[in-house]
């Protein structure tokens, strides 16, 4: 995994300037979501890793998967990709893409986890509390894991903010064992 995000970095910056020089950072975020989805698709998977299918016929192949509406300058993209046997990392690349159009925007994913489902106006407030104490835009998504039995736990970057009961029953646990 590591070794695929060393690999994708300069893929991603790559297209990071293309996306930047043309004004569209958020229509290559959203194909280059849209072609990780292709990418890790068992089936197209099975013809990226089959020697016997040519680069133009696999380009071919993947970009009339993928969707006619592509510019001119994402689908040479994805020729290089091809070209160079590097579709696989096409995941790693969008993930790449979007930790630079967030550092551009100012923007950080929080991923937020939740014991029970977040009403919109809770969602909201949750945000804007994450606004104020990160001092940066925040783009929240929200899943669902019974096991923290209630509360949330927060992961925005590499900063964890732990407010479930499963946390501070841990918390507890280690403070008595020491």
């Amino acid at each position: 995994m590591a070794e695929n995000v060393t690999v994708a970095r300069p893929y991603a910056e790559a297209a990071f300037q293309l996306a930047q020089t043309g004004n569209a950072l958020s229509g290559w975020a959203e194909a280059l979501a849209r072609m990780a989805a292709v990418a890790e698709d068992p089936d197209m998977r099975a013809c990226i890793d089959n020697p016997r299918l040519s680069s133009q016929d696999l380009a071919r192949f993947f970009l009339g998967v993928v969707g006619e509406g592509l510019p001119v300058e994402q689908q040479n993209f994805v020729r290089v990709l091809v070209d160079n046997g590097r579709l696989g990392v096409l995941p790693e690349i969008s993930e790449q893409f979007v930790l630079l159009k967030n550092g551009c925007e100012g923007t950080k994913e929080a991923q937020v986890t939740s014991a029970f489902p977040i009403d919109a106006a809770g969602l909201s407030k949750l945000v804007a509390e994450l606004e104020r104490r990160f001092q940066c835009k925040i783009q929240a998504s929200v899943s669902i894991d019974p096991e923290l039995i209630g509360g949330v736990r927060i992961a925005v970057g590499d900063q964890v903010i732990d407010a479930s009961v499963r946390g501070k029953l841990a918390a507890m646990s280690a403070a008595l064992q020491n």
